[in-house]
């Protein structure tokens, strides 16, 4: 037997405070909880759009044009040993022109291209700011530098300001960290103003579009793009595993940074290339989602149906998929989840620690194949 023992202790604490995390299976329910926010998933449109993509996915096969080296199943190596293939680097140039940027750098997961691009940019004698409220790749990614961070106020740019002015001086670069779409408030940055600061402080600004993809702008090309800041921002990231319908990330920025993070990001350099079959995915999600308009008008339709909805709890202001409505303490907020899921309605509580005390909450994501019909039993629901 294994001795486990002392990993007893902290799975006990967990118990206890009412946060402890189990997997569930999907049970066919209403489906407020994915993150596939036009079901691109749900309507199997990537390989409704191209047929062709059955050969990959159902029979590890690769198509005769995708041909490159590489099987259809696995990569058989790292990028920079035999993982490296035509379809990968056709696909980056292929995202690196829709976004408007120099070029583009795969990742495995969003969490991935996180961590594995703070740590490796923010140097010794850096300092990086963040906002308070980033998500935990981004906090990973932090520590996993060498550079000294401090968070600001969640979307505060007064306290940005004075902690710009505070390390004006520093002899390191400066680097800004934040998200265009915060995953647990479902609210928007104020990148403008952020763009600014960080001229006027000759930061370097680095934004996490993960929750934008396929959903902020008119071709679901992000928050950045859609106000045209994008020869302003140092860094982007955007994340295939939500609108997209498949899997992986891409750090979209300079040639420099590019060759930088292919000879220092230790998640890139480190971990096996994905395989092409995904990679076909990616490229596929890249032709689909700029013209999926009309979900994208459907989805804000429910989202304005949803916040002019009256309830029976506090609901945080939020024009995107992500919905939040406040239930103070972790068994107020299972008990009222469990009573949705028991009406057919998936939604999943979001439990302190994941969200601080006195914070824990219903985590409502909206999608363009629900209905207004669906959205107004889950509203009833919360009256």
């Amino acid at each position: 037997m294994y001795a486990d023992d002392f990993l007893y202790k902290k799975l006990d604490e967990r118990k206890k405070e009412g946060s402890f995390r189990q997997l569930k299976l999907p049970e066919g329910k209403i489906d407020f909880c994915s993150n596939d926010y036009l079901g691109i998933v749900h309507d199997n449109k990537l390989t409704e759009s191209n047929p062709r993509l059955n050969d990959i996915v159902g029979q590890g096969q690769l198509l005769p044009d995708l041909r490159s080296g590489a099987g259809a199943t696995g990569s058989t190596g790292s990028r920079l040993l035999a993982g490296n293939y035509q379809l990968i680097e056709q696909t980056e140039k292929q995202i690196a022109s829709f976004h408007q940027s120099d070029t583009a750098l795969i990742f495995n997961s969003g969490y991935d291209a996180n961590i594995g691009s703070i740590a490796a940019i923010a140097q010794r004698g850096d300092t990086i700011l963040y906002d308070a409220l980033c998500h935990a790749s981004i906090r990973d990614g932090i520590r996993l530098s060498f550079a000294e961070s401090f968070s600001f106020a969640h979307n505060d740019m007064e306290a940005l300001a004075k902690r710009l002015q505070h390390t004006r001086d520093s002899k390191g670069n400066i680097i800004v960290v934040t998200e265009t779409v915060f995953s647990m408030d479902g609210d928007l940055c104020p990148l403008n103003e952020l763009v600014a600061l960080c001229e006027k402080y000759s930061a370097h600004l680095v934004v996490d579009e993960a929750h934008a993809t396929g959903v902020i702008g008119e071709r679901g090309e992000g928050l950045v793009q859609h106000l045209g800041l994008q020869n302003k921002v140092f860094a982007r990231m955007h994340s295939f595993g939500k609108a997209c319908g498949c899997h992986g990330a891409v750090i979209l920025g300079s040639a420099t940074l590019r060759d930088y993070l292919i000879n220092f990001s230790r998640s890139f350099v480190y971990s096996t290339s994905l395989p092409p079959h995904a990679v076909a995915m990616i490229s596929e999600a890249y032709k689909l989602f700029p013209t999926m308009q009309a979900e994208r008008k459907q989805l804000q339709g429910l989202i304005q149906q949803f916040q002019s909805a009256n309830i029976s709890y506090e609901k945080l202001s939020s024009q995107t998929a992500i919905q939040v409505v406040i239930i103070p303490g972790n068994e107020n907020v299972k008990t009222l989840a469990e009573k949705l899921q028991e009406n057919n309605l998936d939604v999943r509580p979001i439990l302190y620690p994941t969200v601080p005390k006195g914070k824990e909450r219903l985590r409502i994501v909206l999608h363009a194949f629900n209905t207004n019909d669906e959205v107004g039993i889950l509203t009833e629901m919360l009256k």
